[in-house]
């Protein structure tokens, strides 16, 4: 019963996002003539025989990993009431020097990989250590600088596909860096399926997986149970109380900013080298924007970020059967939004709930919002562009 108490503010924000998702999409599908039971049992059904139902989950659990990755760096910043948009440029941007370090050199198998993994994490912090010098040298919102940062790094990246890191032949349909050499490529995980005498989908399940939760582990561990995370809390509540207590704000900025920007290096990673293993002008786009997403769905806690990627990559695999059933594929878009939407609401609603228990002389709950972990207020993001704790950088 106590575990129901804890946890049940934790996740009355999400599930009650979902279900108002669901009936505001059942409604609209309903207004244009489509019956929302059968959109729903398309989306739901996985296939007949096991192996395409295994397949089905392998396309959704390859899909969930990047987003996961995307969540995580949305987090890291939302916990300290920092808004990396500049997720989608830092991943981009990432990625394709990535693939043409990986292509350009040869090394032993694990040292390779552990080589483009780097080279990604360290163009991806670089890029957002940039958005965190402007905030606390010049007081620049971050939400304003890593928004012009993604249209540059866009830039810089079609430049390079096309020019020095092209790796594609002259008048072929589609651009690409040259192929990473197999000592870079990471092999898949489907011999677990065998491990439990499973059919073997044809796809493989990306060896990304087990990288990505190490990272959720470890990112769990950084911001829960170490000095650096209290820290991180600390100044997202109230820089000038942090910089009293010896929290050096600035700092304090820079270090999220570099650790936020080095897990969105990770993000095309999994399909870079599970994959593509190489970088294309149709290589998966907007995943950092859907981390936004992901991230306020899951309270931006590791585990809640986890399933929330997991519900988001289930509803992007429904996109072709929807299409095969000749359904409009618009309502997978339809449900998203009104996720986004749903979730907002739903935390005004969890933060006032554990304010009347706080105000009624019983404490809130540990699992419930709780100051600097992101949930605070009607929605985890930061303060207004322009406020004191938004410009915490150059005020201290």
């Amino acid at each position: 019963m106590s575990v129901v108490r804890r946890l049940g503010p934790a996740l009355l924000a999400p599930v009650l996002a979902v279900v108002v998702a669901l009936v505001i999409s059942s409604a609209v599908m309903a207004a244009l003539a489509v019956n929302p039971f059968d959109v729903f049992g398309v989306m739901l059904d996985f296939g007949e025989t096991p192996g395409q139902q295994i397949t089905a989950m392998v396309v959704i659990v390859n899909r969930a990993i990047p987003l996961f990755l995307s969540g995580l760096a949305v987090a890291v910043a939302f916990r300290m009431g920092l808004f990396n948009i500049g997720v989608e440029g830092q991943y981009r941007l990432a990625t394709i020097v990535a693939a043409a370090a990986g292509a350009a050199v040869t090394l032993p198998g694990p040292l390779h990989i552990g080589f483009i993994v780097l080279v990604a994490v360290v163009v991806a912090a670089l890029w957002a250590g940039i958005v965190a010098v402007l905030k606390v040298t010049r007081g620049v919102s971050e939400v304003i600088s890593s928004i012009m940062m993604n249209f540059i790094a866009l830039g810089i990246a079609s430049y390079l596909l096309t020019g020095p890191f092209r790796g594609s032949p002259e008048g072929a349909s589609i651009i690409a860096t040259a192929d990473i050499p197999e000592s870079g490529q990471m092999p898949g995980l489907n011999g677990i399926f065998d491990l439990f005498g499973l059919a073997n989908p044809p796809r493989q399940l990306y060896g990304f997986l087990l990288i990505a939760i190490v990272v959720g582990v470890l990112i769990a561990v950084l911001l829960n149970r170490t000095r650096f995370g209290f820290d991180l809390k600390a100044s997202g509540m109230s820089p000038s109380a942090a910089s009293a207590s010896g929290v050096n704000a600035r700092a304090m900025v820079i270090k999220t900013m570099l650790l936020s920007g080095a897990v969105a290096g990770l993000i095309g990673l999994p399909d870079l080298l599970g994959n593509t293993h190489s970088y294309t002008t149709d290589f998966t786009a907007g995943l950092g924007f859907l981390g936004i997403a992901v991230a306020l769905l899951g309270r931006n806690k590791p585990f809640g970020i986890a399933l929330a990627a997991l519900l988001f990559a289930f509803l992007d695999r429904s996109l072709v059967p929807l299409q095969i059933a000749d359904y409009p594929s618009s309502v997978v878009t339809i449900v998203q939004g009104t996720i986004v939407l749903a979730v907002v609401v739903a935390n005004e609603i969890a933060r006032r709930v554990a304010r009347r228990s706080a105000a009624g002389g019983t404490a809130a709950p540990s699992g419930g919002p709780t100051a600097g972990d992101g949930s605070t207020g009607a929605v985890p993001t930061p303060p207004p562009p322009g406020s004191t704790d938004q410009r915490q950088g150059a005020q201290l």
